[in-house]
């Protein structure tokens, strides 16, 4: 492991390295983009401006842009050196699963749920064509044979080609057609049976290109498209379904493919010479599946969830498989052998569970902590948080540590416990507990034995022995059934009250029942819940016990009459797992909403949420003293949560809780309309959020503030000129901590302390009656050269969406013409700036260049390659020799 980059409560959806591969650009499930600093580990960039989760991302061949798709159906493209997005694409009809530039025109390709791939014009912001050959949903793209084909993957296993040809601009209208586009790549042949490309707007930019099916590429998976894609140099082309298996494509140059049509033109000449035929050419054509070869099919060792691929020099593939299972698989294929075969080199299986982890246990000293899954059993060290010990196991449910915490027992799914001793990480002993899944296991308070409540309807109680093994002289430990308590339902859960009397047991039928546990006589039962209680837990001195049930409530109950104390809605979707916290009254609930609460059992409040996990939690378990809790999840986590020193106020988690959600409200709603913006295919890149809503309100403070020293100002004037003496005037407190600078100076500080990606939202944001004291602002900053690019953004955007009310009001005609004048001149001596530089800049490079005869990058890069090795291969022979 090299770099962790630390992101935001929310789920990773998507990845994309830049170019240079010095960034990172990760989509998230709440629709934000983060540009992450490879070099640096942090996020320099944030873009907000999808509703929902960002499926597709991709740079634009020199980095400069970005462009995204999302769930929410648009496709918004990024100018990421600005930090700003450019504009949002309308369109689709559903999710977009895949976005790509094409290098040759400033095209975008994308594609979508809704069984489209579209094709964008960038410099218009208009969808020129549209694909419809496809009857289930596109999943997949990829540009190969230096961006002339297409490949589009769905739910079927054809993967379709398509031919791309560039059209040149109409010269002469009476030109017939075939002359202006520059033909198809060889062999391509038209099919028009069912495919048919359908060109939506009889508008002169439908002629940019020419895009038609040449066929398909048959895959041997039967089942929907996953991940589609090329490596960087587009020579090997690689795809998988919903199964382990990668099906890995070459494809040929246009060199490659003009010497296999002579091989097969001489092969043909040869044939015709023998059977004396005439006219060979006619014949020979090179088919799509020689074009495109299958290479081989890697196998992996689980359902590959995405891929990634690099060819080297030599010719060596390097694949790398991200497996659902939590594994990642690198292999090796050797594209000149004559059969080639994929070789596994490594993988990374660090510690992790393969499964859902279906149950967690403290060890009684607070360190240990023992998880429990489908495949294994695994012991972990709380404060180093490595895996110590991995043991097999059946699908596990339920576990406890034996007290000593030198052994451990598991309830599987077939009804068996299992024994477990730590020390040797071997299991001691198998025993058919149950006919059906043992669903929960307690300790007895005396830690003499425990009880399990299982599937068969039945209640067992178990007694630890120690017995005599034929193999070694000393006793080992082992379980005993001492006695059964049979019920009408299947057993959910099970627990003892601390003074080991009552024993607490839900069951299907939605009921608690609570039984004496020498005689096993019913005492009471609490009955409520609309759904089965799926945990429970009994407080430390005997007075309550909580129940968390499917149907999303926690109920509280008094163990002396079985009297619900209050109902509380805990969380949205069904409480899986329920704890007290030792010597107190307070517990813990997890819920599949991914969130665990704390509660108060003697206030019925809600103290605090703690979020992390970003699927179901499955369970939870506390340490003993109560400073810790373990959940796991089903997004394959384990997360450790630590009770702080920090004293919680829980009116400041209430303020933060309103606030939260008011965030969210916000987000939610409709979005702004702009002036003269229809809603079509184009739109805005931004969104809404509250930070923009901060950024406009620090605007308007700022202006506001300007108004009032101004006013000071004026009335300051005026008294002066009465008393006919100067009089200090007391300077504004915030203007101070800036550095005593003048009130404009100030509105211009917090101007530009507005993010870059925020800015187009922050400004609509804005009331009008702010606009004109902007305007003045930018026509004073502008005169004296001031941050000229940002303030013609700003200027350009506020023109765009005031503009009937600026060119109503008589007040701002002046301010208007003046801008203009102060814009015109000072922008036209920037660019004059910035022409001087790059003719200097190209000038330097021809003169370098001219000196060493070599491409000065290049050979600059190689160089400093060839020193590190040889200094590396020089400290190397010192540390031999030493």
């Amino acid at each position: 492991q090299v770099l962790i980059l630390k992101g935001l409560k929310q789920e990773v959806s998507c990845l994309c390295p830049s170019p240079d591969g010095l960034h990172l650009a990760v989509g998230y499930e709440d629709g934000s983009i983060r540009v992450f600093s490879l070099l640096s580990g942090e996020a320099n960039i944030t873009f907000n401006g999808h509703k929902a989760a960002v499926t597709a991302l991709q740079y634009d061949h020199l980095g400069g842009r970005l462009v995204s798709g999302s769930k929410d159906t648009d496709v918004i493209v990024w100018d990421v050196i600005n930090e700003s997005g450019l504009y949002r694409l309308r369109g689709h009809k559903d999710a977009v699963t895949q976005v790509l530039f094409l290098k040759e025109k400033n095209l975008l390709v994308t594609s979508g749920k809704d069984t489209l791939v579209k094709w964008w014009d960038l410099d218009t912001q208009h969808c020129f064509k549209t694909l419809v050959g496809h009857r289930t949903e596109v999943w997949g793209m990829a540009l190969i044979s230096e961006e002339k084909r297409l490949i589009t993957g769905s739910a079927d296993s054809e993967l379709r080609v398509w031919d791309i040809a560039y059209i040149q601009e109409v010269k002469d209208p009476d030109e017939p057609e075939s002359k202006k586009s520059k033909g198809s790549s060889p062999g391509a042949e038209e099919n028009t049976e069912e495919d048919e490309t359908l060109e939506l707007d009889e508008h002169p930019e439908e002629r940019l290109v020419k895009c038609s099916k040449v066929g398909s590429i048959m895959r041997e998976g039967r089942d929907r498209i996953v991940t589609l894609a090329t490596d960087r140099t587009g020579k090997i082309l690689a795809c998988h379904g919903t199964d382990a298996v990668l099906e890995v494509f070459s494809v040929l140059s246009e060199e490659e493919v003009q010497k296999k049509l002579e091989k097969k033109m001489k092969k043909a000449k040869k044939k015709a010479k023998q059977n004396s035929e005439e006219e060979p050419e006619r014949s020979v054509e090179l088919s799509l599946q020689d074009e495109i070869q299958r290479v081989a099919n890697v196998r992996a060792s689980s359902k590959i969830k995405s891929f990634d691929l690099i060819l080297s020099p030599k010719g060596e593939l390097k694949i790398v498989l991200l497996l659902q299972n939590n594994i990642i698989e690198s292999y090796n294929l050797n594209l000149s052998a004559q059969v080639p075969q994929a070789v596994r080199a490594s993988r990374i299986t660090i510690g992790g569970h393969r499964s859902d982890v279906r149950t967690l246990a403290f060890s009684s000293d607070n360190i240990a902590i023992l998880s429990a899954a489908a495949e294994s059993v695994k012991i972990w060290n709380r404060l180093t948080l490595q895996c110590i010990r991995t043991m097999d196991c059946e699908y596990a449910l339920c576990s406890l540590f034996v007290p000593g915490d030198r052994q451990v027992i598991v309830g599987t799914k077939t009804g068996k416990l299992q024994l477990y001793d730590l020390a040797s990480g071997s299991l001691m002993e198998t025993l058919n507990a149950h006919d059906g899944a043992v669903w929960s296991i307690a300790l007895s308070p005396d830690q003499r034995g425990f009880v399990t409540g299982g599937a068969d309807k039945c209640v067992k109680f178990w007694e630890f022995e120690l017995v005599k093994d034929e193999s070694s002289v000393q006793k080992r430990l082992s379980v005993k059934h001492v006695r059964i308590l049979q019920l009408d339902e299947d057993v959910l859960c099970v627990r003892y009250s601390p003074n080991q009397k009552l024993l607490a047991v839900s069951l299907l039928d939605c009921t608690v029942k609570i039984f004496y546990i020498d005689t096993l006589k019913f005492f009471l039962s609490l009955y409520g819940h609309k759904l089965p209680v799926l945990c429970m837990d009994i407080s430390y001195d005997g007075t309550l016990i909580a129940t968390g049930s499917a149907d999303r409530n926690v109920k509280i109950w008094g163990l002396d009459f079985g009297d619900c104390h209050r109902s509380l809605f805990a969380h949205d979707d069904s409480v899986m797992y329920l704890q007290f916290v030792a010597k107190s009254h307070l517990f813990f609930t997890a819920g599949k909403d991914s969130k665990i609460k704390q509660w108060d059992a003697d206030k019925f409040e809600h103290i605090q949420t703690l979020e992390g996990h970003h699927q179901e939690v499955w369970c939870l378990a506390l340490s003993p003293n109560g400073d810790y809790v373990v959940s796991a999840s089903h997004d394959k986590s384990l997360r450790l949560w630590e009770r702080t020193r920090e004293p919680l106020v829980l009116e400041e988690e209430r303020e933060m809780q309103r606030e939260a959600e008011y965030e969210e409200s916000v987000a939610k709603e409709e979005q702004p309309v702009v002036a003269g913006e229809t809603q079509g295919e184009i739109g805005l890149a931004g969104k809404k959020t509250i930070e923009t809503i901060k950024a406009a309100e620090r605007i308007m403070e700022a202006i506001e503030l300007y108004r009032e020293e101004m006013a000071k100002l004026m009335e300051h004037k005026a008294i002066c000129k009465a008393a006919g003496k100067e009089v200090p005037l007391p300077v504004n407190p915030i203007l101070r901590a800036y550095g005593n600078i003048t009130p404009s100076a100030y509105v211009l500080e917090v101007f530009k302390k507005v993010k870059s990606s925020e800015l187009e939202e922050s400004l609509l944001v804005l009331p009008f009656s702010y606009v004109p004291d902007l305007l003045r602002l930018f026509n004073e900053y502008i005169h004296l050269g001031l941050e000229v690019e940002l303030l013609c953004r700003a200027l350009l955007f506020l023109l765009k969406i005031h503009f009937g009310q600026i060119t109503g009001n008589h007040m701002l005609v002046t301010v208007i013409e003046n801008l203009k004048k102060t814009t015109i001149s000072r922008v036209s001596e920037a660019r004059d700036v910035l022409g001087f530089n790059m003719a200097g800049l190209q000038y330097l490079k021809r003169e370098i260049e001219a000196k060493d005869e070599v491409t000065f990058f290049a050979d600059a890069t190689d160089r400093f390659e060839e020193k590190k090795r040889k200094r590396k291969k020089k400290e190397k022979m010192v540390l031999a020799m030493l």
